[in-house]
């Protein structure tokens, strides 16, 4: 081998050894920038499952409360129902005392009904029951003692005739009179059956009118007792005007 083969074999190998070390750097950074990929993406993978983890956890609950909603509305639904077909019942039980002018029932929210008691029930300026009024009552009883989840309030109410000067002693306004009235309501009621502790008895004296005090037919729709179901959930807000 000459000196210049010799030459040129040495700078091939020291040629071939360079590439080799390029080679061997180039694989080294190679596999760290993949190890880095696959750290990031497994990072971004187990994110991804945490978020789906939650919405399948929120989805859930939507259902649930969807559920919960329509379970509420079928609920409302049958009491509004089952206060409905309680209401007509009562209407025809005592549609004779409706015709007879001595009892008036309207219906409104949170009740299943109030009574309007006429005068008959009462002399004037007295308050003891007079016997065609203990008949009617007898039948509100039966119907009204039924509602274990009604509070029943009883209120009194009077024309703005004062009181005569012979009662004075007794009730001294309207306002003592038709508290005695709606307690002595309250009190029937009770010996007919309806529990106590459901019963509130108020009286409105003169200033809770439905009709004009100038004329007799007036003052005779003034005069009268109202006896109103009110839901038990209501109960805390009673009042003498709620209505």
């Amino acid at each position: 081998m000459t000196k210049r083969t010799r030459c040129t074999f040495t700078r091939l190998r020291v040629g071939a050894a360079t590439i080799a070390l390029a080679l061997g750097a180039s694989g080294c950074v190679s596999t760290d920038t993949y190890s880095k990929m696959e750290a990031q993406k497994n990072s971004e993978i187990s994110a991804l499952q945490q978020q789906k983890t939650s919405l399948e956890a929120d989805i859930a609950s939507l259902k649930q409360q969807t559920a919960s909603l329509e379970q509420e509305k079928a609920s409302l639904l049958a009491s509004s129902q089952q206060q409905q077909r309680q209401y007509e019942e009562l209407v025809r039980g005592l549609s004779q005392e409706v015709q007879n002018g001595r009892l008036e029932l309207r219906q409104r929210p949170h009740r299943v009904e109030e009574y309007l008691l006429r005068e008959i029930f009462f002399d004037s300026g007295r308050a003891q029951l007079k016997p065609g009024g203990k008949e009617v009552l007898k039948k509100v009883a039966a119907a009204v003692k039924g509602y274990e989840n009604k509070i029943i309030r009883v209120v009194g109410h009077t024309d703005n005739v004062p009181v005569a000067k012979a009662l004075e002693g007794t009730f001294p306004t309207n306002w003592e009179l038709s508290v005695a009235r709606a307690t002595n309501v309250v009190r029937f009621l009770q010996e007919a059956g309806v529990p106590p502790e459901r019963m509130v008895a108020s009286g409105r004296g003169e200033y809770d009118p439905v009709a004009k005090n100038d004329t007799p037919e007036g003052r005779q729709k003034n005069r009268r007792i109202e006896i109103v179901l009110i839901d038990e959930n209501l109960a805390s807000g009673l009042s003498p005007t709620a209505k």
